[in-house]
């Protein structure tokens, strides 16, 4: 995992404990004072979200207890975990930025590349002006990798 990925998994944890934790405890309160608790909808929506809640907080937990921080800014070279990549694709001329991260910070809408992804697994490996075949769900792609950065 990334040091950014790390830093975002541990702050939405401090959130969820401080914040929403407390939050969901006191609308069980109010939803309680309500009376009957079998035709209180207020009551089991609060439930249903501390439920989630307790969820999160334990995957989180896990997530964070297990992984390796990687501290990118220390890596150079040929394509790697935590390598910020400009790809061009060979067919359309359309260029793509990407990080290559771990599988609980992946969001390809904000460029970062899940590390299992068919693509990130034909770039490692590869430098600068490599072409790279991929075959993704849509069909065979063709890349040009033509930066390799580590921020």
């Amino acid at each position: 995992m990334t040091r950014a990925g790390h830093a975002a998994l541990d702050n939405e944890l401090k959130t969820l404990k401080s914040v929403e934790r407390p939050a969901v405890i006191r609308a069980i309160a109010e939803a309680r004072e309500h009376g009957d608790l079998s035709e209180n909808a207020e009551y089991h929506a609060a439930r249903e979200r501390q439920s989630f809640i307790e969820g999160r907080i334990k995957e989180i937990e896990a997530m964070i207890s297990r992984a390796d921080v990687i501290d990118a800014t220390k890596l150079s070279g040929a394509i790697k975990f935590g390598a910020t990549v400009t790809l061009v694709d060979e067919d359309t001329d359309e260029e793509r930025t990407y990080q290559i991260v771990g599988e609980a910070e992946a969001d390809i809408e904000r460029g970062l590349l899940n590390i299992k992804s068919p693509l990130a697994r034909a770039l490692i490996g590869k430098d600068e002006g490599d072409s790279v075949e991929v075959r993704t769900p849509g069909g065979e792609k063709s890349y040009e990798v033509l930066s390799i950065r580590y921020v």
